[in-house]
C-alpha cells in the first residue's frame, strides 16, 4: 500500500496506514486503486455538480422506462 498527498508517496502497512490517512493522506494499493480516503476530503464543487445532473437524467430515464414496462 501506498500513502499518497500531493506529489509525496510513501509506503505503508496497516500499522500506520490511520496516521497517514489522519494526515489527510489517501490510501492506494500498488497499482492506483483507492482503497481508503481521509475523513476531511472533499470533492470539487464543478464534479459535484456533474453528479447531480447525471443522477437526475437517470432518475427520468428510470421512469421513462418503468411508464413504458406498465403499458
Amino acid at each position: 500500500m501506498v500513502a499518497v498527498k500531493s506529489n509525496k508517496v510513501y509506503k505503508v502497512d496497516e500499522t500506520n496506514k490511520k496516521a497517514y490517512l489522519a494526515q489527510g493522506y489517501e490510501i492506494q494499493d500498488g497499482k492506483g486503486n483507492v482503497l481508503e480516503v481521509p475523513a476531511d476530503k472533499s470533492v470539487p464543487y464543478a464534479d459535484y455538480q456533474k453528479v447531480v445532473e447525471e443522477n437526475k437524467k437517470l432518475k427520468a430515464e428510470i421512469s421513462k422506462l418503468k411508464k413504458a414496462d406498465k403499458q
